[in-house]
């Protein structure tokens, strides 16, 4: 009897480590899937701030604890299970989906590059101003409008990440995409709170605190603009980078090999000749990216010139 109850136990044991070890490469794995789509969550983290800008400092937390829960239910109702079925019964449809992303996210970073270039907000200046009553952004319409551009974001986020674990098990599959939604939308929404409320912690340390510390929250209230147009710009940069990036490797995916083995090529020529151990491998990843990026922004510009010219050319056709 006591053998018996000390083989279950063992079994018991044994299964225990097996989970555990399981858990451990779903945990391995929905991290790798993660710093894959590193990219466009830095993109994510870039736009979301932008929708609670004019809105009572009261209500911003509430209004991306709303996004945030939009963008779960984007990932785990609505994304993950396209995907995971896409994967499952049509692979083939995967790349092309991508690229039509990687499309996307190259004329969304084209099209800012332009506007910063045109300079269409120059004379935003000289508008009446008008009554901060009639301007107060819906909140229901500022949710919906986040939650929508989230959608395409996190579509592109999880099925880069499920692109990189296509050799695992369905419903290792499932898990893994199951924790990176997870991980991402806390790590995420968790920043974007934490940045817009910095300027809020920095005004309460400069009236309430004294010396170094009320100093310390003035300058926190005086830098907080400029991160935030840091982070745009480095959310453009990344948009052109993995629109670039996705558009190179995937089009290897269809049979059309030439640009990524030369990206590959051009990785390898620079770890090659500069024999440094940090140095090599970090310049090789910022040669590619930096040529990913201008392919990026040269498929977003020819998608952003069509763009602007097809409404003209509607026009001209109809008188």
């Amino acid at each position: 009897m006591s053998a018996g109850l000390f083989g279950l136990l063992d079994d018991v044991a044994t299964l225990a480590k097996l989970a555990a070890a399981s858990m451990d490469d779903i945990g391995a794995a929905a991290g790798k899937a993660t710093t894959k789509a590193a990219g466009v969550v830095i993109d994510d983290t870039a736009v979301t701030p932008q929708y609670v800008h004019g809105i009572a400092a009261h209500r911003e937390l509430p209004i991306i604890k709303k996004i945030a829960i939009g963008s779960l239910r984007n990932k785990l109702l609505i994304i993950l299970p396209v995907a995971l079925l896409l994967s499952e019964f049509l692979p083939g449809l995967l790349a092309p989906i991508l690229m039509l992303g990687g499309t996307y996210l190259a004329f969304e970073g084209a099209e800012k590059v332009w506007e910063r270039i045109s300079h269409h907000d120059d004379h935003v200046g000289d508008l009446p101003t008008p009554d901060p009553a009639d301007t107060a952004p819906d909140e229901a319409a500022v949710v919906r409008s986040a939650v929508r551009t989230d959608l395409i974001l996190s579509a592109e986020i999880m099925v880069i990440a499920l692109d990189s674990v296509a050799h695992e098990a369905f419903w290792v599959r499932a898990a893994i995409l199951v924790v990176v939604a997870l991980i991402i939308t806390v790590g995420v929404y968790g920043l974007v709170g934490v940045l817009v409320k910095m300027d809020d912690v920095g005004l309460a340390l400069a009236e309430r605190g004294r010396g170094a510390v009320s100093r310390f929250g003035a300058a926190l209230v005086r830098a907080m603009p400029k991160v935030l147009a840091a982070i745009a710009v480095i959310g453009t940069v990344a948009m052109l980078w993995v629109g670039g990036h996705i558009l190179i490797a995937q089009s290897s995916e269809i049979g059309w090999h030439a640009p990524y083995d030369a990206l590959h090529h051009l990785e390898h020529a620079v770890h090659h000749h500069v024999d440094v151990a940090v140095l090599g491998p970090a310049l090789a990843w910022l040669s590619a990216t930096v040529v990913s990026a201008v392919v990026g922004l040269a498929v977003g510009a020819v998608v952003v010139l069509a763009m602007h010219l097809l409404p003209r050319n509607r026009r001209s056709a109809s008188h």
